[in-house]
């Protein structure tokens, strides 16, 4: 097992689809054992959110790559304002098109819906599917809760403590950092010293696309994964219900299903459970079925 101090860390960037710039960050162990995991974020937020994660998944012995998806973080806003899904799945075929090999795509939300059809459209892009709190079927009163934070805030904010109020109040089960400097990775302060979200604006009105949550689509794609799959619901969550979850379990055979106690955004709430399932995923299925 590699040790935490031996950690390589680089910032690296790939070309999406049109040649649009994603960038991330890849952390590796000096000798990596295993394959490539890809972390792919929730709408809104950025590669950070991955951060007291990728570097326990690199000191197990995998090449953790965190991306920030179009128009999030430091990735180029789309030319055009295209924020569908079938943009995110371009994007993800073109950075695992790069690799030596099939990664395992950890996503949360946006990141694992875009995962789930990658694989499902084009069997054999991944190597295993974590899906943080998303399934086929997601609950509309869920959706709309979160469309409504993340338009909260047209004009910014006056402060960083303004920023860590918003989001204790969307999340209130996630723990208070009073370290307000850490927040300044999921926003960006303009000429006028106000702090605005960290992504491109035309996202939010992308996200009222139906053609972004086609249930039916999602379902067939589903039906496709054959690579070890674990979803990772919060039992709390106002966005993947049990009967949805129930629902990916039926769609695909080779998942399995942990619940961990936090609302839809789990590895703020609750993240050292989360690593520790899916550290054991890794460990009991992925490498299993490697053989590794």
């Amino acid at each position: 097992m590699a040790a935490q101090d031996h950690l390589h860390h680089e910032h690296i960037a790939f070309r999406g689809a049109r040649g649009a710039r994603v960038v991330a960050d890849r952390w590796s162990p000096t000798t990596p054992e295993h394959g490539v995991v890809l972390l792919m974020h929730g709408g809104g937020q950025t590669r950070h959110s991955w951060a007291r994660t990728v570097r326990k998944l690199a000191t197990d012995g995998w090449v953790a790559i965190t991306v920030d998806a179009r128009g999030h973080g430091d990735s180029e806003w789309s030319a055009d304002g295209e924020y569908t899904l079938d943009g995110f799945v371009a994007d993800l075929y073109c950075v695992v098109d790069t690799l030596d090999r099939p990664p395992v795509v950890i996503g949360a939300s946006l990141g694992g819906r875009t995962a789930l059809v990658a694989e499902g459209e084009r069997p054999g892009t991944t190597a295993g599917l974590v899906l943080v709190d998303i399934a086929p079927r997601v609950d509309a009163a869920g959706q709309a809760r979160v469309r409504a934070f993340m338009a909260s805030a047209p004009n910014g904010f006056s402060s960083l403590a303004e920023v860590a109020e918003a989001v204790n109040a969307y999340s209130p089960r996630r723990r208070t950092s009073r370290n307000l400097e850490g927040l300044k990775k999921n926003v960006r302060q303009r000429a006028d010293g106000r702090w605005y979200w960290h992504w491109d604006p035309r996202f939010l009105e992308s996200s009222t696309d139906e053609r972004n949550f086609a249930v039916d689509r999602l379902r067939r794609a589903a039906s496709n994964v054959t690579v070890p799959t674990m979803l990772v619901r919060g039992d709390h969550s106002d966005m993947v219900t049990a009967e949805a979850a129930n629902e990916l379990l039926e769609l695909v055979p080779s998942a399995r299903l942990v619940e961990v106690a936090a609302g839809h955004m789990i590895t703020g709430d609750d993240n050292d459970v989360f690593t520790s399932h899916l550290r054991g995923f890794l460990t009991e299925r992925v490498q299993h079925a490697d053989g590794v």
